[in-house]
């Protein structure tokens, strides 16, 4: 009952959102980009309070001195789940985030997506992918905003295997910024785009940033390993100190 109950509630909030923001996207200029951004943090806040009271997914965050005081980051995440992207939306100021284009099938989501500056492109990647990503970084790059990319380009769940993409390295070529990586064992609790939920205490963790100026190879390898090595402890500390998690489907071997 607890998911049904998220699940309906998750999918309503959502919407009520969608249609609050949309009359928003009419109004020319930066304050309504700005006023609408605010509501996407209040979504993303009201979305963390529902997974806690009502699915009983509580969340830690760990690791925020990490992020470099006064200035704007890459945070390159693990995807897991659907919730992955709350967290970091709500308890920093004012990210872009990077997203597929399978949203914008939604109604009215495509225009709320462009009205707040978000990322959105090609799920499919190639070299037109990688453009619309180059152009749409620059303007949040022009704008002083932390932007929120998953490298894997997709869900994953605990336990596979998938490839790095190296969008996140070209976005750090354009800006210089540093790259921060984030691990996290939320898929244990709320599993890629899974109906069950299971309680517990969920963790993300900002790690240490990874300076631009690497070659791509490298650059990817060092951000694979580092975030799948956190990923692994985070994980295999929660399974050891939350026995529910013992039904959870799925391992992690750490790198």
């Amino acid at each position: 009952m607890r998911s049904l109950a998220f699940n309906v509630l998750f999918y309503a909030t959502s919407a009520l959102f969608v249609f609050a923001i949309a009359p928003i996207c009419l109004v020319p200029g930066k304050t309504a980009g700005r006023v609408a951004r605010a509501m996407i943090r209040l979504y993303a806040r009201t979305i963390r309070l529902l997974m806690a009271h009502v699915a009983g997914i509580r969340v830690e965050v760990r690791g925020r001195e990490r992020l470099p005081a006064g200035r704007p980051v890459i945070l390159a995440a693990k995807h897991q789940s659907y919730g992955d992207g709350f967290t970091p939306v709500a308890v920093l100021h004012d990210i872009a985030f990077v997203t597929g284009d399978h949203l914008e099938r939604f109604p009215l989501v495509g225009p709320v997506l462009k009205k707040i500056g978000a990322i959105v492109v090609d799920n499919c990647g190639g070299h037109q992918s990688r453009k619309r990503l180059a152009d749409s970084f620059e303007t949040a790059a022009a704008e002083g905003r932390s932007v929120l990319i998953y490298p894997e380009g997709r869900l994953v769940k605990i336990g596979e295997e998938s490839v790095w993409k190296s969008g996140v390295w070209h976005m750090q070529q354009a800006s210089g910024w540093d790259v921060v990586p984030i691990a996290t064992n939320l898929g244990l609790f709320w599993s890629c785009q899974d109906w069950a939920k299971t309680k517990g205490l969920a963790t993300i963790e900002f790690l240490d940033p990874i300076p631009a100026g690497l070659p791509k190879d490298e650059f990817l390898d060092r951000l694979q390993r580092v975030t799948e090595g956190h990923t692994a402890r985070l994980v295999a500390e929660a399974r050891v100190t939350q026995p529910q998690l013992a039904a959870v489907a799925g391992m992690v071997v750490a790198v």
